[in-house]
């Protein structure tokens, strides 16, 4: 099903050959920790620096990535606007050697969340309790955008990918619009998006045709 999970062991990771390499359309990312996700505030379209662990989690991620890339001049990064995706697709594109310019996509960025964004998780619980518990809670911030405008936007990025261009695509994003757009392009329902639960932050997936898989790396082996 969607979103399935394939461990990768190091000695496994090999470029794909050229017969596959049709096939490939994205390896999509989550930005790595910044210090509002460690004193659990919200981001929205806010913004804060990675954290020390933050950027371990996108040189972890690049080598994640590293042997799993070809050809470089095939491949092209596109990020969100915002800081801390911009700095994840820069430790990205370092650790793996890549030459190409970062492609900067609003529509990729995260949800705004209105009137709470800054807000710690106390702040929100004493606003309105209970409301955190809810699936999918963030598409329902006073002032801030629902499910339908980050979808929309999203759909249009995902429309506009020729999967037969020939080229290979890094896309980092943050965790509620990359949730949506793996929902998206995977074709789940609104419920089957936020039934699952979140991945780690440093997560790699790998979509194509239609299909979305997450690439665990064992390191322990």
């Amino acid at each position: 099903m969607p979103g399935d999970k394939v461990v990768v062991h190091p000695s496994d990771r090999q470029p794909c050959a050229p017969a596959s390499c049709g096939e490939e359309l994205i390896y999509l990312v989550r930005h790595g920790q910044t210090e509002f996700n460690h004193a659990q505030r919200l981001q929205g379209q806010w913004d804060s620096a990675l954290t020390e662990l933050g950027q371990e989690q996108a040189r972890r991620m690049g080598n994640h990535l590293k042997p799993l890339i070809d050809d470089h001049a095939r491949w092209t990064i596109t990020a969100s606007p915002l800081g801390r995706t911009v700095r994840t697709a820069e430790i990205i594109r370092e650790t793996i050697g890549l030459n190409c310019e970062i492609a900067l996509e609003p529509r990729i960025q995260e949800v705004h969340v209105g009137d709470w964004e800054g807000f710690h998780h106390h702040e929100i619980e004493a606003v309105a309790p209970g409301a955190m518990k809810e699936p999918g809670w963030l598409l329902r911030t006073p002032g801030g955008e629902c499910y339908d405008d980050i979808s929309r936007r999203i759909a249009s990025f995902i429309a506009e990918i020729d999967e037969t261009d020939g080229n290979r695509r890094i896309v980092v994003s943050h965790g509620i619009a990359g949730r949506i757009l793996r929902g998206l392009y995977s074709g789940l329902t609104y419920d089957q998006i936020w039934a699952s639960r979140p991945p780690p932050q440093d997560a790699v997936f790998h979509l194509s045709g239609g299909k979305v898989a997450r690439i665990d790396i064992r390191e322990d082996v």
